[in-house]
């Protein structure tokens, strides 16, 4: 989609600062103004298809429409599309399934070495004495 402004020629643009469209005429319906828009014959039989399919009144409206969504897009302010969060929940499931195993392995090298300290002390439950009973 190619926008062709026609630019006020009444005074010249200066650098940096915004351009002003000509033949702007702002309408009753909530304070809009006209713009020219060029679409090539492919682009508007789909904007055409795609205005019908949703319900839109006019190819117009549905170009409006369109614009403020890329606006949206453009500000990060957007729906995340599914899979986007499947992906996004498989990596928490993961992050949270990695803290389990280091909090487990911890746990196990823990008490191997409290084990070990147990043997080099001599307190440890297996250097207890046989009295030769099966209990």
């Amino acid at each position: 989609m190619t926008a062709v402004p026609e630019l006020d020629e009444a005074t010249p643009p200066v650098r940096g600062a915004k351009r002003r469209l000509s033949g702007g005429t702002q309408s009753s319906s909530g304070g809009r103004q006209g713009m020219f828009v060029r679409l090539s014959s492919d682009e508007k039989q789909r904007a055409e298809y795609w205005a019908d399919k949703r319900g839109f009144s006019s190819v117009s409206e549905y170009v409006a429409e369109a614009v403020v969504e890329k606006i949206r897009r453009e500000n990060l302010d957007y729906d995340l599309p599914t899979l986007e969060i499947a992906r996004l929940n498989e990596l928490v499931d993961q992050v949270a399934a990695l803290a389990k195993n280091s909090a487990n392995l911890e746990r196990v090298v823990t008490t191997g070495l409290d084990s070990l300290i147990g043997l080099t002390r001599g307190d440890n439950y297996l250097l207890d004495e046989e009295d030769g009973e099966l209990v």
